[in-house]
């Protein structure tokens, strides 16, 4: 079993989007966070440590993380998914997308 998080911004729309569509996934574990204080679950140490593979939507995301959590990112895979901040909660286009990056790195 794999752990798999999901980080923006917010935590509102890409990372929840990608957690649900995966959340039945075969032999994974799913979470989401927001690299922003304010975000409905705020990035933390402790859900880096729980992560096998961290998928973040945009370079400016991937900054922040390896930045911030550079000790805890160690042995991790971390994949920046190049997703701009362009869609809603669920948008269909938004989830053809993570179908179309996510999977090759399971």
């Amino acid at each position: 079993m794999k752990n798999v998080l999901f980080v923006c911004s917010q935590n509102k729309l890409r990372s929840p989007t990608a957690e649900q569509v995966f959340a039945d996934w075969p032999d994974i574990e799913v979470s989401s966070a927001g690299t922003n204080n304010d975000a409905e679950n705020p990035l933390s140490s402790e859900l880096i440590d729980w992560a096998d593979i961290v998928f973040v939507m945009e370079r400016t995301h991937r900054t922040k993380v390896q930045s911030r959590y550079r000790s805890a990112l160690k042995g991790k895979r971390l994949i920046c998914l190049h997703i701009p901040d362009d869609y809603d909660f669920m948008d269909p286009g938004l989830i053809r997308l993570l179908k179309a990056k996510i999977p090759q790195h399971l």
